[in-house]
């Protein structure tokens, strides 16, 4: 194998739960050394099984490997002076350090970027909060179900007129921020080893969330145009965009963002070639004028239901109308084309389960794939971190029995 990307990089990382995490797993895949801090109790990640549904099983935790694989983990107690001393020595030789400790949690503990940037001028400084660095709700809790689905505009609006908000799941906005963190910090790296000077590069959930829907909330300053939602999607202005229910109770979701380009071929698709060119419904303008959106909707919701999800796949597939079927998590894990692209890895734990794991959303040809190191047990590499650092068995062993230090026993 190739030469890694980030061999040589070494990140400290002080954070919990998924986006800050997401960001420095995402450069361990790299090749950067990433040594992951965490209070003696550990992660609070390591403890969320039952509400994803998962058995809890610390040697076989999947949700902490997907944002931890590859690193190397150690357990201090960051309020006695020993556990800051280790922290400080680990940021000695640091290039990059990765945080999502609240701002003001930051300064009370001197970890905040003015003391930190000061005392290492070369270091790039991460941060992720839930509402951004400055402003009245920058000390919020933040998690992506409130900063980013709920105040990001989801939830708001993402849902038709008269039902109710979607149910979310974990992770889906923290990888988002995790990915534009990385992003950052690698801008950030380069220009520190051209010119010695660090930065601060932070991202927030509510920012990504606003970033995501920046075509919508830019477009709803212009109230006298489109409609405010959450719409009725039977009077969508393009009612081609929609998921529909087929005969055997499955969806499809079409695509076809410029109405007039596609209408000829989806009436090909429903064998109504006498509805090409009828002037009620095409051109999209003649849609619009004629207030037709919802007959529309329901002559295509009608179509749709006469047939298979199969059935629909070869003859959309046939005359090239973009769609995606509405697939079930379970059928994600088995999909030919996730895994001819190695969209997962088959991790063997050690009580001889095999679990698909899905890997970062970034591929290198050069590099080639990552290997896959499960995530480290709590304060499992400690020892040897300790070691490097310059620590004595001795110094090792009072830490252990002081709980300066802990490591992880069954």
């Amino acid at each position: 194998m190739s030469r890694k990307l980030l061999d040589g990089v070494n990140v400290v990382e002080l954070a919990t739960f998924i986006a800050a995490p997401a960001a420095s797993r995402f450069l361990a895949d790299l090749g950067a050394d990433v040594v992951k801090i965490e209070a003696p109790r550990g992660d609070q990640l390591r403890y969320t099984a039952h509400s994803e549904g998962r058995p809890l099983n610390q040697r076989e935790n999947t949700t902490f490997d997907l944002e931890n694989a590859n690193k190397r983990g150690i357990a201090l107690n960051l309020r006695d002076d020993k556990g800051k001393e280790i922290l400080f020595k680990l940021l000695d030789k640091a290039d990059i350090f990765i945080t999502n400790w609240r701002p003001d949690a930051l300064k009370r503990a001197g970890l905040d970027y003015d003391v930190l940037h000061e005392r290492y001028p070369a270091l790039v400084y991460a941060s992720v909060t839930g509402y951004g660095d400055t402003g009245p709700d920058k000390d919020l809790p933040g998690f992506d179900f409130t900063a980013y689905f709920a105040r990001g505009g989801y939830l708001g609006t993402l849902y038709p007129q008269g039902s109710e908000p979607m149910m979310v799941v974990p992770g889906l906005g923290d990888h988002n921020v995790g990915m534009n963190l990385a992003a950052g910090i690698l801008a950030a790296l380069y220009s520190a080893k051209q010119t010695g000077q660090g930065e601060m590069v932070s991202s927030s959930l509510f920012q990504s969330a606003v970033y995501n829907m920046g075509i919508m909330v830019q477009a709803s300053q212009y109230p006298e145009t489109g409609k405010p939602y959450p719409i009725d999607k039977r009077e969508s202005s393009n009612p081609m965009n929609n998921a529909w229910r087929t005969k055997d109770d499955r969806y499809i979701q079409t695509c076809m963002p410029v109405y007039d380009m596609y209408y000829d071929a989806l009436m090909k698709a429903f064998d109504r070639e006498d509805m090409i060119g009828n002037e009620k419904f095409f051109p999209n303008d003649n849609l619009l004028k004629n207030d037709a959106m919802a007959e529309m909707y329901d002559f295509i919701s009608e179509n749709f239901a006469t047939k298979t999800v199969d059935e629909w796949k070869e003859i959309l597939m046939a005359l090239d109308i973009p769609f995606g079927v509405a697939q079930l998590w379970e059928e994600i894990i088995e999909d030919e084309q996730a895994w001819a692209n190695d969209f997962f890895y088959e991790m063997e734990y050690d009580n001889g389960s095999k679990k698909a794991l899905v890997r970062p959303p970034v591929n290198f040809k050069e590099m080639g794939l990552a290997d896959y190191k499960r995530g480290p047990l709590l304060g499992e590499d400690g020892e040897e971190i300790l070691e490097e650092l310059g620590y004595s068995e001795d110094d090792i062993q009072a830490m252990k029995e002081e709980k300066i230090m802990v490591v992880y026993e069954d």
